[in-house]
């Protein structure tokens, strides 16, 4: 075969001939008088073998005819084959690696891996629509490694996954392949995935495990030109929580019933997996029961027990501890108050008073049916948990992909399509309750990793939104009234995420009706509000019957009153640069209206999270030329979000206030520092006044850099993804943190004074000590919290330039502000008791005059200088109906400025401590 194939001469190396690539071994001819020298060289050659049997032959080296061996000018001493190929069905080429080997990253880039791989190597075996001159390549040493904190893990407990890489890897991704799923799953950052790295090192984070989260992870990179596989196995024991049985509790007479049926049930594909036995088990017989969502372990009793029994379904696992689930079998005994059989629904058997009968869903419905036996032995309602499966299927999915399995872009456009077919088959409240939970799932991971939407994606949205306000379902919507608001809220978030390029968009069904449309081919009037033009849209949303859904809350001010919707629900919103835009001016026309009409708004956060009309920021008026009331709405942000992790409610009056104190505060931060380049030299001649000083001048400058930043920050279109936006954020949270530690560095110097009143401090000591205290320590707050939060997507507040309320980034500047705050309070205290001393001795009224007089002096300078009004921020914290705390921080602390200048510069000669 080899002489068919090599030629005489060696000469090429690289054989333009088509087939199996192989390296072969080339060593120079034998002189007796020098030494052998030989090399491993690499050389394309086609072999074919007419037995496609040659397990032997490829698994050795292949030893040259004696003919080929003479050849010059080097020697052909051996060929170690790489690749092997074989045609596949389709009529491509399946090309597989041997052992040792592997395709490069360039080559695997571009083709498709087989079906069938023959091993767990990426790039282990590739697809070729034709023969190329290439072969897999010798692996180097593996360049990192992959460790686990423990392959078992405790349900609640918190996965790690370091990866350590010896050698500079490129594209780095985590996967999960589930048990029995060959499809892997794309981990991303998001409510329990949290991914860090760093030069020579990963990590994965996964918190509150559970058996979803049990499988193989793979950490997927590039390095030294290959493609590289890490792997680690994951096992999580189930809970109790986690086994479903049917029925839980059973009463049954004998005489009626003489058998019954117990079930238990776990999860499919679970890792570790269980065996299941059922105690007492003599009387009956055991059976295993498959289904789409669940493995069940059925025991039909032949005969009921004489007395009360408890059955128990013990699941057992290699290493684990048995895991037990229990099963009361209540005996009827002769006198006992029962309800009778009954036919309504389902067949209902005779149940004893007090117990609760049980009863499985129909086919391809999850759940059960359960209906009380009361204690005078009259039935109770019927209560049905039954779901169908498909929708809790699609729940499933939506819930993991929020927690940071798999990829949105594909995962919501294929859910919402899924969605709408599955919206025409939910008949109960129980399956409209999952439908809205799906959608306020997706709403919230479109929401976070900013997906546009295509055309039919969002048909496919609105023809749900359609089918389910056509849903004769008021029971559900009067138990749980929030579920209109957080349905409105999906449908809006997932509503403004349609692709630039399908604007402009109509749709119209009889419930809903959806508008949208680029700014640049629109109204003139909103030009102002552009930034590059095409990313810029508005969107309106008319939603039928959804007010009736929605619960009567309404805000101080419209609760006296009666009030009525006319039966539609308007959503409109202005995106820009793909976030929405939060400061403008909307005007709508209505109509001639009877009565006094209100132009409100839909909170989602008004009465602690509870939802209810608004009308703050908005106001209807009538236009004069014709019979229309003009509804205006104005939303801006407000100054308190600094100190409150609740979405403050949209205040125009609340805004106003806080952009005119920052500007305030900035003049009278600029005078400040203009005087004190005037005076400095007078004021500094003692060592502790040049240390309170120069903590002063700090405080001034992180100040009017912070407010600077602040008010900077509501010109910006706000979004978690806007470069500007994010550094904003971080000079805020650093320069007003800098600002509360040069305080408390005052704070301290004061102190100092107090306590040891004949100890000089030095300079040379003290400077550096402030310095690092006034500025390091707030560089590493932020810098920890930008690290820590960001990469998890709970950085910024949703439509604001700020620090997140909702996970614990905001805490981070709230903490360290109180606390100071609380050190800041206690040093006061500690000045006040000391000038108080001249009133508590003999002295004559006129000195006692003046103590006080001192006092009150020192209590006017020092609270302003020491943030202590930022202490009114615990007010905030708290999520009240009320803004009138929030009217008070704006106030006092947005004004921060002029309190400085007035009582640290203007009416204090000497800012030391007063003697």
């Amino acid at each position: 075969q080899l002489s068919n194939v090599l030629s005489e001469s060696l000469v090429p190396l690289v054989l333009p001939l088509k087939g199996l690539p192989v390296p072969c071994c080339l060593s120079s001819p034998a002189v007796p008088s020098a030494p052998v020298e030989s090399a491993l060289v690499s050389v394309y050659v086609h072999l074919d073998f007419q037995d496609k049997t040659w397990p032997l032959t490829r698994s050795r080296t292949l030893t040259l005819p004696a003919a080929l061996a003479s050849a010059s000018p080097g020697t052909l001493t051996g060929l170690s084959l790489t690749t092997e190929c074989d045609v596949n069905l389709q009529g491509h080429i399946d090309c597989s690696c041997l052992s040792g080997y592997q395709w490069n990253a360039s080559v695997c880039s571009r083709h498709r891996p087989c079906q069938a791989l023959h091993s767990n190597r990426p790039c282990g075996c590739l697809v070729f629509s034709q023969p190329e001159p290439g072969y897999c390549q010798l692996l180097p040493p593996m360049p990192g490694n992959l460790s686990l904190s423990s392959p078992l893990q405790l349900p609640g407990h918190t996965l790690n996954l370091t990866l350590l890489i010896s050698q500079e890897a490129t594209n780095l991704n985590w996967v999960l392949r589930h048990p029995g799923s060959p499809r892997p799953v794309l981990l991303q950052p998001e409510t329990q995935v949290s991914l860090t790295s760093s030069r020579g090192r990963a990590a994965l984070s996964i918190s509150n495990m559970s058996h979803h989260w049990a499988g193989e992870y793979v950490s997927c990179f590039e390095a030294q030109g290959f493609k590289w596989n890490l792997y680690q196995v994951v096992r999580v024991p189930l809970e109790v929580t986690d086994v479903a049985r049917l029925p839980d509790q059973l009463s049954i007479s004998c005489a009626a019933s003489p058998g019954f049926q117990l079930s238990c049930c776990i999860p499919p594909r679970t890792n570790p997996a269980y065996t299941a036995a059922w105690s007492p088990g003599e009387d009956g017989k055991a059976s295993s029961l498959n289904t789409s969502g669940s493995q069940c372990l059925v025991l039909a009793v032949q005969h009921c027990p004489a007395a009360d029994t408890t059955y128990t379904c013990d699941l057992q696992s290699q290493g684990l501890t048995p895991l037990s689930v229990s099963v009361s079998v209540t005996i009827i005994q002769d006198g006992d108050i029962t309800c009778p059989e009954d036919s309504l629904g389902v067949a209902w058997s005779v149940t004893k008073a007090g117990h609760v009968a049980q009863a499985p869903c129909p086919v391809n419905k999850s759940g059960v049916v359960k209906r009380p036996c009361g204690p005078d032995g009259v039935w109770g309602p019927i209560h049905s948990s039954c779901t169908n499966e498909r929708l809790l299927a699609l729940l499933a999915r939506a819930k993991l992909l929020q927690a940071g399995q798999g990829k949105p872009n594909e995962e919501v456009p294929q859910i919402l399509r899924e969605l709408s077919g599955q919206a025409a088959v939910a008949s109960s409240p129980s399956d409209l309750l999952t439908l809205l939970s799906t959608m306020k799932c997706l709403a919230k991971v479109a929401a976070k990793a900013r997906i546009q939407l295509e055309r039919r994606d969002l048909e496919n949205l609105l023809t749900t939104t359609d089918k389910v306000l056509d849903m004769d379902t008021s029971s559900l919507w009067t138990q749980k009234p929030w579920v209109g608001s957080t349905f409105l809220l999906a449908v809006e978030t997932l509503a403004r995420s349609l692709c630039p390029q399908d604007h402009p968009f109509t749709f119209s069904l009889p419930n809903v009706q959806l508008q949208t449309r680029l700014l640049g081919s629109v109204l003139h009037a909103l030009a102002p509000l552009r930034h590059n033009g095409t990313k810029d849209s508005i969107t309106s949303l008319v939603l039928q019957k959804l007010d009736h859904l929605l619960p009567s809350n309404y805000r101080q001010g419209l609760e006296d009153s009666l009030y009525t919707t006319p039966g539609l629900v308007l959503v409109i919103s202005i995106m820009a640069d793909g976030q929405t835009f939060h400061q403008g001016e909307v005007i709508m026309d209505f109509g001639h209206t009877k009565g006094t009409p209100h132009c409100v708004f839909w909170d989602h956060n008004l009465f602690q999270g509870n939802r209810g009309w608004s009308r703050e920021g908005c106001q209807a008026q009538a236009v004069s030329a014709s019979l229309t009331t003009q509804c205006i709405c104005q939303h801006l942000t407000a100054f308190s979000i600094l100190m409150s992790p609740h979405t403050i409610p949209e205040n125009p009056t609340l805004a106003l206030l806080s952009q005119l104190g920052l500007g305030t505060s900035i003049l009278a931060l600029l005078v400040c520092l203009g005087v004190y380049r005037l005076v400095w030299r007078v004021v500094v001649r003692s060592k502790v006044a040049y240390f309170c000083h120069t903590a002063l001048l700090n405080v001034v400058l992180c100040l009017l850099a912070a407010d600077t930043c602040f008010l900077g920050a509501t010109l910006l279109p706000p979004g978690s993804r806007s470069p500007l936006c994010l550094t904003v954020t971080f000079l805020c949270h650093f320069f007003y943190l800098a600002t509360f530690f040069w305080m408390l560095a005052q704070a301290l110097v004061l102190a100092h004074q107090l306590l040891f009143v004949f100890q000089q401090l030095s300079k040379h000591r003290v400077l550096p000590l402030m310095v690092l205290l006034g500025y390091l320590c707030p560089l590493g707050f932020a810098g920890v919290t930008l690290g820590l939060y960001l990469p998890r997507g709970q950085y910024l507040r949703e439509g604001e330039c700020w620090l997140d309320g909702k996970g614990g980034a905001l805490y981070t500047f709230v903490g360290p502000v109180l606390a100071i705050v609380g050190v800041n309070r206690l040093v006061l205290a500690m000045a006040v008791l000391k000038l108080l001393r001249p009133l508590l001795s003999e002295g004559p009224p006129a000195e006692k005059h003046q103590a006080l007089l001192r006092v009150i002096k020192a209590l006017l300078i020092l609270t302003p200088i020491f943030g202590l009004t930022w202490g009114l921020g615990l007010a905030t914290l708290l999520e009240e109906v009320s803004t009138v705390p929030h009217y008070i921080f704006t106030i006092l602390n947005t004004f921060q400025g002029v309190f400085i200048l007035l009582f640290g510069c203007l009416m204090d000669k000497k800012v030391s401590l007063p003697t």
